[in-house]
């Protein structure tokens, strides 16, 4: 296995750049373009789920006794706050995205 120290970075990466999708789906559902919107959601889910693969694949490493986490204790708390995070992001995206679907078909906003 690869340095363990780059996998918390890749998982920290990628989560990362879910979490970027879900803000920026967010703004565009916010501007009227739900289909972009639905675009950066799926990109967003690919990205976490790319994250969320690399970190099962550490724990059952872990878990077998592959690896010593014991010194980067701190890295992986950090890894897996921004993957829990991204969770979150993408979740309230998603309803945001629909918030601002309502809205519009309401007519109470217009496409920006």
């Amino acid at each position: 296995m690869e340095n363990f120290e780059s996998i918390l970075f890749e998982i920290i990466s990628y989560v990362g750049s879910a979490r970027s999708s879900y803000i920026e789906a967010i703004e565009q559902a916010r501007h009227g373009d739900f289909d972009k919107s639905n675009e950066l959601i799926k990109c967003g889910k690919d990205q976490f789920n790319e994250g969320h693969h690399v970190h099962m694949d550490l724990i059952q490493k872990s878990a077998c006794k592959e690896l010593d986490i014991e010194s980067y204790q701190m890295l992986l708390m950090h890894a897996e706050d921004q993957l829990m995070s991204a969770e979150a992001f993408g979740i309230l995206a998603e309803e945001f995205i629909e918030l601002y679907k309502i809205l519009q078909e309401k007519g109470i906003i217009g496409k920006v």
